[in-house]
């Protein structure tokens, strides 16, 4: 399963002409590829190497790209450009193995200034909590700081089209809330345009004209809404223009193609995305028609005709040419040939199937449920990480896997994860981690055994980061439904994996929580799965990988004290060359057999 290709992001060129799009499994790691969107030849290597390189983003003048190489795994990115004509020359524009976690990084039209974010004090030489947007000169590697926020948060900085104005966004009023900030490009001005409360969700972006700003927010006029409204901001007028204001419609996300006068909205229903295109000089929004998968407009190359990408659990990611009046996936023009790149035939995946069930509230979860390729009643939980995040309907090779062994796979949207709306990602945050989230999972299991497709003593739990935290929580506090558990850079206490995580992480935590764990200690310890480690009665399989910084090699150090102290075995398996999350296929392959392996015996 691991030679089917899969594309982690993409970017469309200002003058339509190629997508450049990160892909996995083509190389032994990831790297960064280019295909013509007029399909005129097949997909090239823009880069070749041993470590996790990814697209940034197009130059302006569409001759180059910005990719940036984390080669530790450690999350210290390193920029570099590699220009189109001369694929595998990587310009290096930044140092290697930086002190600092560096974010975004987008070149200047004038060929000299790059712009990013980082945690650093320049002046002080030393890393800071909050990140700071920087502006750098690739002449004489001076840089200069355009905007200095006061607290962390994940900070994206934006450059706009004419290289004029910097937008970003800051965390500075309560952990759940973000404000957006607009700076010149000389540092000189710099000033708050979005700010719909201390607790307001807003995402921003540049629209391609540069001078309006696109966003999505679930707070208006002071009052929280339980969905998401779409407006545009203008910077010369400081007026906002409301486009979509409608409580039935589950928006989540937009992007704006670079090379265009469009937006993009997409719409969610059970995890399933529904896209729609609205033109930015008409205010006409169109729909896709609905197709069997999931299609993403990436940007427009003719009239009508726009690249996507396509894909579902049965189909690879494929990028596609397709017609706006026509949208029919046996009409799509294939750019990659994906079923070209793997030895995996369609018949040999397993297709997700709809699955729900009511959570111990009565609240309705759904999930993706995948059957086992040989009749058993074995069964694997995968749990997915974020947990504001959410699976869908697409290829996860590790799933696909575990099927082709013999276990049937349920892969639940649990409340708190995207796609089903505000109010049901809310509702992790009413009571916080540990709580009523695992409960739905747990319920997941118990409507499975009712069905008869899994069978007490022949269950197990996995998944990574908050999957792993997952697994953690159902092994020490779910032992009657689970029998074993191999929890993936999962957290185990949640006092040390908010001491030891990346700066930008802790707000997470504490918007999670409800605050951090001086504020809230009893809901720590209660919702730590290290402080349960002796009501474990199944088998357990600890991985890490040792470079991670989000969930750090620290939460396996503690929890193995507990472990041996409590004389409980376990086996672990540690990954030197690997960060949060194990990426490279090599390392894939490993685990994906050691885990199966590990459930056969472990689930007799």
């Amino acid at each position: 399963m691991l030679t089917i290709p899969a594309i982690y992001n993409y970017k469309i060129s200002m003058n339509s002409r190629y997508v450049a799009y990160t892909w996995k499994s083509v190389h032994p790691n990831l790297d960064v590829f280019l295909v013509p969107t007029d399909g005129s030849r097949r997909p090239i290597a823009l880069t070749e190497t041993p470590e996790a390189t990814f697209i940034v983003d197009f130059a302006p003048d569409s001759k180059s790209v910005i990719v940036g190489e984390d080669k530790n795994r450690n999350e210290r990115v390193r920029l570099f450009k590699v220009a189109i004509n001369k694929p595998g020359e990587m310009i290096p524009l930044t140092e290697e193995n930086p002190p600092f976690f560096l974010r975004g990084g987008a070149l200047h039209p004038n060929k000299k200034w790059l712009v990013y974010g980082a945690n650093y004090d320049l002046e002080k030489k030393k890393e800071i909590e909050a990140t700071w947007v920087y502006r750098q000169n690739l002449e004489n590697r001076d840089k200069i700081v355009l905007a200095k926020p006061k607290k962390p948060t994940g900070l994206y900085p934006q450059l706009n089209k004419q290289g004029t104005h910097v937008l970003y966004n800051r965390k500075e009023l309560h952990p759940k809330g973000e404000q957006y900030w607009l700076v010149d490009i000389e540092g000189e001005e710099d000033r708050e345009i979005l700010n719909f409360g201390p607790k307001a969700k807003v995402e921003a972006l540049w629209l391609p004209d540069g001078q309006r700003v696109g966003f999505i927010t679930e707070t208006k006029n002071g009052k929280a809404q339980k969905y998401y409204s779409l407006g545009i901001y203008d910077i010369g007028t400081e007026e906002i223009t409301w486009l979509i204001d409608n409580p039935d419609r589950n928006i989540e996300r937009i992007h704006s193609p670079i090379n265009s006068h469009h937006l993009v909205v997409l719409e969610y229903q059970k995890a399933t995305v529904k896209p729609s295109i609205i033109d930015l000089t008409t205010m006409k929004e169109r729909f896709l028609t609905k197709i069997q998968g999931s299609l993403l407009p990436i940007g427009p190359v003719g009239d009508a005709e726009w690249v996507g990408l396509y894909y579902s659990s049965t189909q690879p990611h494929e990028i596609v040419k397709f017609n706006l009046d026509n949208v029919v996936p046996s009409r799509f023009q294939t750019l990659i040939h994906v079923w070209e790149r793997t030895t995996v035939k369609r018949e040999d995946l397993t297709p997700a199937e709809d699955f729900s069930w009511k959570a111990k509230d009565g609240l309705m979860i759904h999930g993706w449920l995948y059957h086992s390729k040989t009749a058993s009643k074995k069964t694997i939980v995968y749990v997915h990480g974020g947990p504001t995040a959410h699976s869908e309907d697409a290829i996860n090779p590790q799933i696909q896997y575990y099927t082709s062994r013999g276990f049937n796979v349920l892969d639940p949207n649990y409340r708190g994860s995207t796609g089903y709306g505000v109010e049901y990602e809310d509702l992790i945050r009413v009571n916080g981690w540990g709580s009523d989230e695992q409960e739905d999972i747990w319920a997941g299991i118990k409507a499975l055994m009712e069905r008869g497709t899994a069978e007490k003593g022949k269950i197990g739990v996995t998944g990574t980061s908050y999957g792993g935290y997952s697994s953690w929580y159902a092994i020490t506090k779910a032992s009657e439904l689970v029998s074993a558990a191999v929890p993936i850079c999962g957290m185990t206490d949640l006092v040390v994996d908010y001491k030891t995580t990346r700066p930008d992480l802790r707000p997470y935590s504490e918007e999670m929580m409800g605050g951090n764990p001086k504020q809230v200690p009893k809901r720590y310890y209660e919702r730590s799965p290290i402080n349960f480690v002796q009501q474990i009665k199944g088998k357990i399989m600890i991985v890490q990988g040792a470079r991670d910084p989000n969930v750090t090699p620290r939460n396996v150090e503690e929890v193995r004290k507990r472990l041996d102290k409590e004389g409980i075995k376990y086996e672990l398996l540690v990954f030197r060359d690997e960060g949060h999350g194990i990426l490279k296929t090599k390392n894939q392959k490993t685990l994906f057999r050691k885990i199966a392996d590990f459930f056969v015996k472990a689930l007799e």
